[in-house]
């Protein structure tokens, strides 16, 4: 059961921080990624914005050689204009293709470098202008359109460089984060082996306890009943002896569940083709009478032909536990009972109306000797054991059990794999 825990819990603790760490990139990147286009952007309209094409050529333009951004001097507002004044704007490349009105070509500045062509250029523009869109992305370019007086201006930046870091900076951090998640990974399955050890042991050590004390305490009531009774047929009524009698089979009943819990817990039992509905069909039967006793009835829904994997004898006592259960706390006359086929499960559950049973008490309902009314102590030969026989049958079944409570309704749900 430890070693079952200890897997959960180290699968969901490292479930939650890939996911965590998955979000936390992911929003890192996207702020980052969204933060270079915007500046990016506003580079490239500031570079679309100063640049001129006049009668004389190339009017506030510069010279191939100084890589075709334009300079200082020749911008007019770059002592107004922030952007201008940013060191990815000087370090940044754009390129330019002038156009006429009929689609001629007046001009292509590829920034003075051999990245890409004029031709290559030119095609990028005249394909942009076939469309609708003026700005976008193509490549590894931006781009944006400009209508000017007599031409058509289309302006690209190259975004290589100031992309190229954070691609880099991704790639690097999916591969130091995915390496630094696996060695997390076996650190953490290392320490809580550590940690979880001694539990385990303890875990083990008292059910060897409850194990061997329940077997030692047998003979001694066996013996303390028969000599009660020996003792009755001499002496006749007596009310100590009804006592002792009352308090020893009260102890029995006791040793008898323990013995139940260590054999559901920790005994290999024979596991064999079992026809669940004929067994739950049986402890229906079982209990109308005392169900009758009671002003009560059990109102079954059982599907036939269900079949599991399991131990007939205990897969009963599973059954009884529910019915047992759900007969004593009923505060209504009807408990329904249901077996149903859902999918390779079959699910058995228990329904009545009850107390309100609070949600910090439920999850408690399986532990050992937990009553969630205190007031009912031992009563009617109760110790709050059947339910963690119950749990301990469900799991050994390869199944689990719950318990929810709405509206006064308190529900037990048994699923154990089915075979077909």
């Amino acid at each position: 059961m430890f070693n079952r825990s200890r897997k959960k819990i180290i699968v969901s603790i490292m479930g939650s921080l890939i996911l965590l760490f998955t979000v936390t990139l992911s929003v890192i990147m996207l702020a980052s990624y969204r933060e270079i286009r915007t500046q990016n952007s506003e580079m490239l309209k500031h570079y679309a914005e100063n640049y001129a094409f006049g009668q004389q050529g190339r009017e506030n333009r510069p010279a191939p050689e100084q890589g075709g951004q334009l300079q200082p001097d020749q911008r007019p507002d770059q002592g107004r204009n922030p952007v201008s004044e940013r060191p990815g704007y000087q370090l940044s490349t754009f390129y330019s293709v002038a156009l006429s009105e009929d689609g001629t070509l007046l001009h292509v500045d590829n920034g003075g470098k051999a990245v890409y062509e004029e031709s290559t250029l030119e095609e990028l523009a005249k394909k942009i202008l076939s469309g609708s869109r003026t700005s976008g992305r193509t490549g590894d370019l931006s781009y944006i359109v400009s209508e000017r007086e007599g031409y058509t201006l289309v302006a690209f930046m190259d975004n290589t460089v100031s992309e190229g870091g954070l691609k880099t900076l991704l790639h690097n951090v999916l591969i130091i984060g995915g390496i630094a998640i696996v060695l997390l990974f076996f650190i953490s399955l290392w320490l809580s082996g550590r940690i979880i050890r001694p539990l385990e042991e303890n875990d083990r050590k008292q059910k060897q306890f409850i194990s061997d004390a329940s077997h030692e305490l047998k003979t001694p009531v066996a013996v303390i009943g028969t000599n009660a009774e020996m003792l009755m047929r001499d002496l006749g009524e007596n009310e100590w002896l009804s006592n002792i009698q009352y308090e020893n089979e009260r102890m029995g009943d006791l040793v008898k569940q323990l013995l139940d819990l260590s054999r559901a817990e920790n005994t290999e039992t024979v596991m064999e083709q079992t026809d669940l509905s004929r067994i739950v069909t049986g402890e229906v039967l079982a209990f109308e009478s005392l169900a009758f006793d009671q002003g009560k009835t059990i109102l079954s829904d059982i599907e036939d032909g269900i079949r599991v994997v399991g131990n007939q004898a205990q897969l009963a006592q599973l059954t009884s536990i529910l019915i047992d259960n759900a007969l004593r706390h009923s505060t209504g006359s009807g408990i329904e009972l249901t077996l149903k086929h859902q999918g390779h499960t079959a699910v058995l559950s228990t329904v009545n109306d009850g107390d309100e049973i609070a949600p910090e008490k439920l999850e408690h309902l399986f532990d050992r000797f937990y009553r969630a009314d205190e007031a009912r102590s031992s009563e009617g030969h109760h110790y709050g054991l059947g339910l963690s026989i119950a749990k301990a049958v469900a799991e050994k079944h390869g199944g689990s059990i719950t318990a929810a409570c709405r509206d006064g309704r308190v529900r037990f749900t048994v699923s154990i794999p089915a075979r077909s």
